[in-house]
């Protein structure tokens, strides 16, 4: 069974059913309307898939230096299918036209204000990717099954605008994957069922 079917699959299952312990920031955010956002997660199709993460620049306004996924504000007319994919283009010539879409998934409420939907999608593995600058610092590739192992993130707590805030943290090779990448992961993570996933190969 391909890549694409296993994780249609898992998407399907997993929102059929209710999962519990789904990370949010809605509570911290100060803006009494959010911003729709989209991201792309980009699983690359081979034996051992992997996701595409980018480094965001020091000098953006938002979340400065931090690990993304590509992805961005919704534009006017647009939905999040259309902005991850724009956004996916932008930031790292992805050529939307190679992506196979297999679904949204939960939506995520930062406390800065934004409303996120993951789009997710499989791309060709090996992709001449180039990063636009004035977003994107770097970009690699992390293995999907260390993402979504819920053992490999460690869990931290921080006093942030009058509460104690829970975030992930997970580091590969150099790189700190934390703040609302990580929770994203994690609730796919709550969504997907890894092992039926890998053990369907």
């Amino acid at each position: 069974m391909s890549l694409f079917d296993r994780l249609s699959i898992a998407l399907e299952e997993g929102h059929s059913r209710e999962v519990g312990g789904l990370m949010s920031d809605a509570h911290f955010a100060e803006a009494e309307r959010s911003t729709k956002a989209a991201v792309l997660i980009a699983i690359t199709d081979r034996d051992e898939p992997g996701v595409i993460l980018t480094q965001r620049p020091n000098n953006m306004r938002d979340h400065p230096g931090q690990v993304a996924f590509p992805g961005g504000k919704l534009d006017e007319g647009e939905d999040s299918i259309a902005a991850a994919l724009r956004e996916a283009e932008e930031e790292l010539t992805l050529d939307r036209s190679l992506v196979r879409l297999v679904g949204t998934t939960d939506r995520y409420q930062t406390g800065t204000g934004f409303d996120v939907t993951p789009v997710l999608g499989v791309v060709p593995p090996d992709l001449k990717l180039s990063a636009n600058p004035q977003e994107v610092e770097a970009w690699f590739e992390a293995p999907l099954w260390l993402l979504l192992d819920l053992n490999s993130w460690q869990e931290h707590e921080v006093f942030w605008r009058g509460s104690m805030r829970k975030y992930l943290e997970l580091h590969y090779e150099g790189f700190r994957i934390w703040g609302v990448t990580a929770a994203i992961i994690a609730n796919l993570a709550r969504r997907i069922d890894a092992g039926g996933l890998f053990d369907a190969r």
